[in-house]
């Protein structure tokens, strides 16, 4: 029988409704109960990690994550599974992935329902991602996010629904697999490219959504405030307000600027030549994320920044993944 470690981190997961109707952390966490319904999956290692909404992950409590898993297996463990919660699932999810570069299953799961509540989806995700953890189709998949009965790659999932059990979807690319009720099935393998395991983040990189008739206060801020990085959710397919060029030239000075589209879909490209136009923001040598979301190129930003990328090793890194 395959070794698993499952790692718990808090989240709805493992939140109860209280008498008011609000969903609050347990001191127990009700995961527990359902492990004795997964002894047939593997010989399971249980960890409490932390027990904390997902709103108060950092990246710094990602990185001790990251490490945290490191040393643990060095027990030989055959893969982990790790409770989340869903709001920055994504972002863990992803820090993982840029940082651990094991060749077995890491699965991330979490619940939108708590474990009181009518329809609680906790249990079901936790023995799925089980199932897929002990997959060896799973192996050299990267990281991966299992929920509701669905395989998706840490780095193109997201969370698409604020409330909906089916909340998470890989919008570009589509998702790896599925899980029926007899088999794990992964129609798919991610591009992996390699991870840094850095041992402290010293770099702040912002976010910033571009909007019509935008202001460049914010921009300049940026750069007045000190900042090491910035990701800018630009319009369309790479294009911002004429009124920013000023602004952003000046900032690529100061540091690098790698550019995403708020789209839901699609990849930025420098194909409009008006002012403001993408092949504008290439010429400035702003990076172009191709597939991420800002969120997800904020943390690879970080990383890289981290491990002293130069600018021509930015632009590789975030190309399509």
């Amino acid at each position: 029988m395959k070794k698993l470690l499952l790692v718990h981190t808090g989240g709805t997961i493992a939140m109860a409704q209280n008498h008011s109707g609000h969903v609050l952390p347990n001191d127990i966490n009700p995961l527990d109960a359902s492990l004795p319904r997964a002894t047939d999956i593997a010989d399971i290692t249980t960890r409490h990690f932390a027990n904390l909404p997902s709103p108060h992950i950092t990246p710094d409590i990602m990185l001790r994550l990251a490490h945290f898993i490191k040393e643990e297996l060095q027990a030989g463990y055959d893969g982990v599974v790790i409770t989340h919660g869903t709001d920055t699932l994504e972002e863990t999810a992803y820090f993982l992935q840029l940082t651990i570069g094991a060749p077995i299953p890491i699965v991330l799961t979490g619940a939108m329902r708590s474990s009181n509540e009518v329809g609680s989806d906790g249990e079901f995700n936790l023995i799925t991602a089980l199932r897929v953890a002990v997959s060896d189709a799973a192996r050299g998949k990267g990281v991966l996010v299992v929920f509701n009965g669905e395989i998706h790659s840490a780095f193109n999932v997201t969370k698409t629904h604020t409330s909906s059990v089916d909340t998470f979807k890989s919008v570009h690319f589509g998702n790896l697999g599925m899980v029926t009720k007899d088999h794990v099935y992964l129609f798919n393998t991610p591009v992996l490219k390699p991870t840094h395991m850095v041992t402290k983040l010293t770099k702040r990189v912002s976010v910033l959504k571009v909007y019509a008739g935008m202001d460049p206060d914010l921009l300049v801020a940026v750069g007045e405030l000190g900042y090491d990085g910035l990701v800018l959710e630009v319009l369309g397919q790479g294009n911002v307000p004429p009124s920013l060029m000023d602004a952003i030239r000046q900032l690529t000075e100061q540091m690098p600027i790698v550019i995403v589209s708020r789209c839901f879909n699609g990849i930025v490209q420098d194909v409009y030549g008006y002012a403001g136009g993408g092949q504008q923001l290439k010429e400035l040598g702003l990076i172009f994320s191709n597939g991420l979301n800002s969120q997800k190129a904020r943390l690879k930003l970080m990383i890289e920044l981290e491990i002293e990328a130069t600018h021509p090793e930015l632009e590789t890194s975030f190309q399509v993944e």
